[in-house]
């Protein structure tokens, strides 16, 4: 497990030192709009908490903070009208290096709105 940076933009983010397109906010979640959007929904869902990756937050997070952290990404789902009986979506977290994780901040994407394709290519 890496150590958390307190620079990361994220966390940077939480602070108030740059702003963001909030979405959402409850006492241990924000979600705000990603600024380079893959689809016509992506919002990016980050719990308050100092936690790098999908499996240090579930290790290590309160029950509060995990339940919370979820049911506020299933609402930005409903909201954002990609929840089922609808299209769908994707849920993407990216952990380390082989994930290609760029902010050392676990974070959630919710992507929809359009077709996604294939998550991976299939090996040959």
């Amino acid at each position: 497990m890496s150590d958390y940076d307190d620079q990361n933009i994220f966390a940077r983010i939480l602070r108030g030192e740059i702003p963001n397109a909030t979405v959402a906010e409850t006492e241990h979640t924000l979600a705000f709009d990603d600024i380079t959007p893959q689809a016509p929904v992506h919002v990016l869902v980050i719990p308050k908490g100092r936690y790098v990756s999908y499996d240090d937050f579930h290790a290590n997070a309160s029950d509060a903070e995990i339940v919370d952290f979820h049911r506020t990404a299933a609402r930005i789902c409903a909201e954002r009208g990609v929840a089922l009986p609808g299209d769908g979506f994707r849920a993407i977290t990216n952990a380390g290096v082989h994930g290609v994780q760029e902010v050392p901040h676990f974070h959630l994407h919710l992507i929809g709105g359009r077709p996604l394709g294939r998550m991976l290519a299939r090996e040959a």
